[in-house]
């Protein structure tokens, strides 16, 4: 039995690793609220350069964008959620990123049905893989008790 102990020890020991290993997953949710296209753009090279660094690793990873305020416009071409000359001139290329982060990379698209009430738009005025949740600063609270880091590019 003695020289089973150390065995057995070993045996927990790498079955507890390999469970903390699995679940190692790196989470992060990005807060979009602003009306910035540049700030925007610069917020998907941000979710981009993240992304890089932890397929490098290896490491699975849970990322995901809540767009809430003037944020939303960034998510549908419907002019309810507003515009503007900056905008416009980068629209096809930020929606082209936007959309291979999410069908690519798996980064998860969520907008606040508050605002999207607020400018008078339902789920189909928003791009494919957007999806609606209640109350976007309600769901970032949520995201971060679950374990997410939150990110707001400046």
């Amino acid at each position: 039995m003695t020289r089973l102990k150390p065995l057995l020890g070993a045996l927990v020991l790498g079955l507890t690793t390999q469970n903390v290993q699995a679940s190692d997953v790196a989470r992060a949710v990005y807060h979009v609220d602003f009306a910035d296209a540049g700030r925007y753009s610069l917020t998907l090279t941000s979710v981009n350069n993240m992304l890089n660094a932890w397929e490098q690793e290896l490491r699975d990873y849970d990322v995901e964008i809540v767009f809430a305020g003037s944020g939303l416009r960034f998510v549908t071409d419907d002019k309810r959620a507003g515009s503007d000359k900056a905008l416009e001139q980068k629209r096809e290329e930020l929606k082209g990123r936007l959309k291979a982060l999410n069908t690519v990379r798996g980064v998860k698209l969520s907008a606040c049905n508050n605002t999207a009430a607020e400018f008078g738009l339902s789920q189909e005025a928003l791009y494919p893989g957007v999806t609606l949740v209640p109350s976007g600063v309600a769901h970032l609270a949520d995201r971060q008790a679950q374990g997410a880091a939150y990110l707001k590019i400046q």
